[in-house]
């Protein structure tokens, strides 16, 4: 089932005869989405990490098989996001879990992704196991003019723990500015509870980065995306982010997060021993919410969870879980173990 905040049909049509009401509008739409990629991880062992951990070097064979496989598998997944409204592939695109830039560059130089013009932010993190964030943008389309990876400055007991950065790349989509924030929080490793002080205080080192954006230019459009490790409903959001999950209720410099009223609704991105959590998320400033259906300039329009049945285990004990990668030192010939989630920016068209 491909989730997207589906309209009824009969809403459709009037949505259509109201935009051709107004002179025959026509409208550019971008799709921006958000994959964690399972552990996508090379075949050489990096001394400097502990690489060696990875669900990839714990294969006993057929690794190079199994790294271009996975490509593969994740190059069409990325080439397909948005595609019911969009023929085109997503503009941005925010990743996890990849282990370095190299990898990135063998993913979009993998069909089908080769055949569109993206390129790669990355930096590397201090994450131990070496996963990273990164985004990958069509160049064709947006021109980053500044990037850079703010660390979580976490601490345990007194020691720093090394963890994922938060990437902020700011540029023009269009000739648009946005600002985009991708991350990663940290696991749920020793319980949700006992570790959700750790996604809280990164969850304030997001909110403290769009204030400062914000200190500079008000109605600046930021999106944040992610594997946030927390549900939409959890402290991270609620309390620390302070998100909302009303259209109406956000003011310009609050967070509207339109996975909220999806997860209340049981939709996920992942299971974990049957339960069903929705940790991948993009949300955004109210600057990017339509006033009275305008779109002078890019305002958000919907959003969704790409899961066809083709990602997603029919059959089985995971039955409506993703098809992930691996399980039990072995490769299974998934996807990834999370869903991706987008959404679509839309924009009027001007003669």
């Amino acid at each position: 089932m491909l989730y997207n905040h589906k309209i009824k049909p009969v809403i459709i049509i009037f949505l259509l005869v109201h935009f051709l009401s107004f002179g025959q509008k026509s409208y550019q739409i971008q799709t921006v989405a958000f994959y964690n990629l399972e552990n996508l991880f090379d075949t050489i062992n990096d001394p400097d990490k502990k690489d060696e951990l990875s669900p990839m070097m714990e294969l006993k064979s057929n690794r190079s098989y199994v790294y271009y496989d996975k490509l593969k598998k994740l190059a069409s997944v990325l080439s397909e996001i948005g595609k019911e409204q969009n023929p085109s592939p997503p503009a941005l695109i925010g990743i996890a879990e990849a282990e370095n830039r190299s990898v990135l560059e063998d993913l979009i130089a993998t069909p089908p992704l080769n055949k569109f013009p993206y390129d790669i932010v990355h930096f590397d993190a201090p994450d131990q196991r070496g996963i990273d964030v990164g985004l990958l943008y069509l160049k064709n389309v947006f021109t980053p003019i500044f990037s850079q990876n703010h660390d979580a400055e976490l601490y345990k007991d007194g020691f720093k723990i090394a963890t994922r950065d938060i990437l902020l790349v700011s540029g023009y989509l269009n000739n648009e500015k946005i600002h985009l924030l991708v991350n990663h929080w940290p696991s749920r490793r020793g319980g949700a509870k006992k570790s959700s002080f750790l996604r809280e205080h990164v969850a304030f080192r997001d909110l403290q980065i769009v204030e400062e954006i914000q200190q500079q230019d008000p109605n600046a459009k930021i999106i944040l995306m992610g594997d946030f490790n927390d549900n939409p409903n959890n402290k991270s959001f609620k309390k620390i982010l302070k998100t909302e999950k009303t259209k109406k209720k956000t003011k310009t410099k609050e967070l509207f997060n339109p996975f909220e009223k999806m997860f209340e609704k049981g939709h996920n991105t992942l299971t974990y021993r049957n339960d069903l959590f929705l940790f991948d998320q993009i949300l955004f400033t109210g600057s990017l919410l339509s006033k009275n259906n305008q779109f002078k300039d890019f305002r958000f329009y919907k959003a969704g969870i790409y899961n066809p049945s083709y990602m997603t285990l029919q059959t089985g004990k995971y039955k409506g879980s993703p098809k992930r990668s691996f399980a039990n030192g072995n490769y299974t010939g998934g996807y990834s173990d999370h869903y991706p989630v987008y959404i679509y920016l839309l924009k009027e068209e001007h003669p």
